[in-house]
């Protein structure tokens, strides 16, 4: 038998002329995880919101799989009794 189950991401995204946070909030089931990503526009940079709303959920992201290889590492830890490491 196949266990299927359905993860959902959101990815919601804050803007100033200057900065964009974004909050990444991860669904699994009834367990949820968020992370958060920022992206600070440059005075010599051109003004593309696309550009800073892509790197703030690039970093919201990658911060939201960190926090994923930890809790995995935590609970084999738990599982096998000893200190382990995860790759990312």
């Amino acid at each position: 038998m196949v266990d299927i189950k359905k993860w959902t991401v959101d990815v919601t995204l804050e803007e100033t002329e200057d900065w964009t946070v974004a909050m990444a909030t991860l669904r699994m089931g009834d367990a949820e995880c968020t992370a958060r990503g920022e992206a600070h526009r440059s005075p010599a940079d051109p003004n593309v919101p696309r550009i800073g709303e892509e790197l703030a959920a690039a970093r919201a992201l990658g911060e939201l799989s960190g926090k994923l290889v930890q809790e995995a590492a935590m609970i084999l830890e738990d599982a096998l009794g000893r200190h382990v490491e995860l790759a990312r």
